[in-house]
């Protein structure tokens, strides 16, 4: 899949994926396509993670692979190299801005405050993840900041449920969200494909 103008009008729901066996890596991200949602965010929150993009790059190629919990410039430099083509970061930090641009690939800078919000904007940026959604105030935050600042478009994260979703995607500033739900740990490990299939299927149909 070519990288797309948007990460966020790529799919619905962007699976936010924790591998911890490299194994389950590569028939993970296939499951999501074969369920209509050709996208996942990877996070480096384990030691096997940066092999994982290197795997899922080399044998997936129909996915579009992005790369999560950025929260140093080492990492974003590392995730672009092992074959992410978009970076998400919880948060921000002038030199992890400064990282992200220079790798070339898009990216979404965590946000969860206006001034953070403001912060991205001024950096020529639209496009931003919240986080963490639920905790930072919700749908009821988001409805807020759309109205002094309606060119920022969001990925809101964190606490989103499938029973929640549609509310955020409802939203005009929301693009798409971040949802954990549709890669359980327990049918990963257990590598029930078909399950994660299912669930993407349904978050696919969200929109």
């Amino acid at each position: 899949m070519s990288t797309p103008e948007s990460v966020l009008d790529v799919v619905p729901v962007m699976p936010v994926v924790v591998i911890d066996d490299l194994a389950s890596a590569v028939p993970l991200a296939k499951a999501l396509v074969a369920g209509g949602l050709p996208a996942i965010e990877l996070t480096l929150r384990t030691p096997v993670a940066l092999d994982a993009l290197r795997a899922i790059a080399a044998e997936v190629p129909d996915i579009l692979l992005g790369a999560g919990t950025i929260t140093t410039p080492a990492q974003a430099a590392a995730a672009v190299e092992a074959g992410a083509r978009f970076l998400v970061s919880p948060g921000l930090t002038p030199d992890l801005l400064a990282a992200m641009v220079d790798t070339g690939v898009p990216f979404l800078p965590g946000t969860s405050t206006v001034s953070e919000v403001m912060r991205v904007l001024e950096a020529g940026l639209t496009e931003m993840k919240f986080f963490p959604a639920e905790a930072a105030g919700g749908t009821p935050y988001l409805k807020s900041v759309a109205g002094p600042l309606p060119q920022a478009r969001f990925c809101p994260t964190g606490g989103i449920s499938p029973a929640s979703a549609p509310t955020y995607l409802a939203l005009p500033n929301v693009g798409c969200v971040g949802g954990s739900w549709i890669t359980p740990a327990d049918a990963v490990a257990a590598g029930d494909w078909e399950r994660i299939s299912k669930l993407a299927a349904e978050a696919a149909a969200l929109r």
